[in-house]
């Protein structure tokens, strides 16, 4: 079932999300319907945040970026259900490169992040897991992480750039700005 994207300005966006226990009531549900409604937005992630469930795990599929002559490699086969992610040993090179967010159609900033990172999760049948990732994929994992942590791609803006988006936010909120997904917009009157 495709499920609604939460969009900016929503408090579950903001929240830290809670650990998600074993044998969680209706967990392959929600991940199945992750998955659909990540495919059906054109998305290469998406944290549990986003459908408005607080709770720490994210769908990543960076195939896309894994495509043609300047593809990124190590994404050809990056699909992963991660839950309770805990990222650690981020490298000291650090990237720029410009990031959207489905909860914030419309817009793309610059975000600088650590080029290299680790993480240990969870995946869909319980197994703990551990993965070195570089380039894009540590990228979308940071990212989705993010999302964990009730971090946007706005908070990385300067203070400038966030007063000249701010305007579009607002409107992002309310449901001026189009999307080809479904959206759940938290200031959309007779909600």
């Amino acid at each position: 079932m495709i499920l609604p994207v939460v969009a900016y300005g929503d408090p579950v966006l903001r929240k830290e999300a809670q650990d998600i226990e074993e044998g969680m009531e209706g967990l392959d549900a929600l991940i199945a319907n992750m998955w659909e409604t990540m495919y059906r937005a054109e998305g290469v992630g998406l944290a549990a945040p986003q459908v408005g469930q607080s709770l720490r795990m994210f769908v990543v599929d960076g195939s896309p970026f894994g495509e043609g002559e300047e593809g990124d490699a190590g994404c050809k086969d990056f699909k992963r259900v991660m839950i309770n992610p805990v990222l650690f040993d981020e490298s000291a090179d650090e990237c720029a490169m410009e990031e959207g967010c489905l909860s914030i159609p419309g817009v793309r900033e610059p975000v600088t992040r650590p080029v290299s990172v680790k993480v240990e999760y969870y995946d869909e049948g319980w197994v703990l897991r551990e993965e070195s990732l570089s380039g894009i994929a540590a990228r979308i994992v940071q990212h989705e992480n993010d999302h964990l942590d009730g971090v946007m791609i706005p908070d990385y803006a300067s203070p400038l750039r966030k007063a000249m988006l701010q305007s579009k936010l607002k409107d992002i909120a309310v449901g001026k700005v189009p999307s080809d997904y479904p959206m759940r917009h938290p200031a959309r009157k007779g909600r």
